[in-house]
Formats: C-alpha cells, structure tokens, sequence
C-alpha cells in the first residue's frame, strides 16, 4: 500500500508553503525597483544622494590634506565648494526635514567620517581655521604688516557694532566673524587670548538657519567674548 503513494517532492512541514501560480507571476525579478514615484520624490532622494557624496568627499579631502597629498590652495578651494553645496541642499525644507541631522544621517546609512563632521560642524577649511605656517608679512614687511593689523582691527569693530545695534541675525554675524579669523591669522599664527572664542561663536552660528537670531542672553556673550578676544589679539602685537 505504501510503495503506491506518490512521493512528495519535499518533505512537508507544518509550515511548508507553496505559492499561487496567480501570485508568482506578477513578480518580474529582472524590473528594476523604482524608489521613487514622482519627480517630488525622485528630486530628494538626488539631493540626498548628494548631500551624502559630499561628506565621503569630505571626509577623503581632508585626509589628503593631512597627508599633504593635496596643496593648500587646492584644499581651501574644494573644501570652500563642498561646503557651500552641503549648505544648499539643506536650504530646502523638503531636504532638510529628511535628513534631519549631520548624527542621524550618519547613523542610518552607518557613515564613519570624523573629520568631514568635525568640518562640516565648524563650517571652515582647516587653512582658514588654523593657519599652518607664517604670513610673509610678519618680520620682513612693517608697512605691510601694519596695514593687516589695521584691517583685523576694523573687522573686530565692525563685528561689535553690528552687534550693539541689534543686527544678531546668522547669515549677518558668521561673514562677519569669518572675516575677523581671516584677518587675524594674516597678522599672526599664534594662538592668543580668547582666540577659541571666535571659533566657539563660528561653529554656532554654523548650526544655526540663516534667518535666526541670537538671543538677548546670546547677544551680551558674544560681545562680552568677543571683545576679550579684541583684547587678546591686541596683546601679541
């Protein structure tokens, strides 16, 4: 009785499943999937693709840099670039909602890129945050010298006075502090009192949205700060 049952083709289990015919051949294995439905869709997953190729540059950019792979000129140019295409796709809300932030993005696409986020955070290549060797005009060139000294000073003053007068929005404040880190590393590479002041106020307005504002308590810091770093650079003079 048992040599005339069929053999069954697998040995069956109380799981065992065996799929419709109806449903098997719907699925096209070779069909591309598409992310996207429309062109809204499809334009944030491009921007986000891209947002997320600019870090992996970064990051390799700055490891180059490092390595002296790459001159400075070079380095300060594409650093310059790239973080000015990160700061634009995020303008957009749509983008900028789905990112949400620089961890939380590295975290789900699992991203190990500590010295692009350390230079994204800051929002400054390294050869404007730190100068790496001393400017020609120290020593060799007074007037020169003078004239850069002149030119930090007014930055400083120009930076406090637009602070007294209420202007304590982002996209106002951080040109003006690039400016004053610029012109204080023309005059000298070393490190003076309260000069990571200036730094601290640039990666914060670095986090902020063009439009924001400092608060009041805000404001009275980086005056207060900002003014004892006047000081100090004056001191190394």
């Amino acid at each position: 009785m048992y040599g005339q049952q069929r053999q069954l083709a697998y040995a069956p289990t109380p799981y065992s499943y065996t799929p419709a015919p109806s449903t098997s051949a719907t699925i096209n294995l070779d069909e591309e999937v598409k992310l996207s439905t429309t062109s809204a869709e499809r334009d944030l997953y491009e921007s986000l693709a891209e947002v997320y190729s600019i870090i992996i540059t970064l990051e390799a950019l700055e490891k180059a840099y490092l390595k002296d792979s790459i001159t400075e000129s070079e380095y300060t140019e594409t650093c310059s670039r790239l973080l000015k295409q990160y700061k634009s796709n995020l303008q957009d809300t749509t983008v900028a909602n789905a990112f949400g932030d620089l961890e939380t993005f590295k975290q789900e696409w699992d991203m190990e890129c500590p010295r692009a986020t350390e230079r994204i955070r800051l929002g400054l290549p390294a050869t404007v945050e730190q100068p790496s060797m001393k400017p020609a005009a120290q020593g060799s060139d007074s007037n020169a010298k003078s004239s850069l000294i002149v030119t930090a000073t007014e930055n400083f003053i120009t930076l406090l006075d637009a602070i007294k007068i209420g202007m304590l929005e982002k996209d106002v404040l951080h040109p003006l502090l690039v400016d004053i880190i610029q012109a204080v590393n023309k005059v000298t590479d070393q490190d003076f009192e309260n000069k990571s002041k200036i730094i601290q106020w640039l990666i914060t307005l670095n986090q902020m949205k063009a439009a924001e504002k400092l608060s009041e308590d805000q404001a009275r810091e980086i005056q207060f700060e900002i003014q004892q770093a006047y000081h100090g650079f004056k001191a190394t003079l």
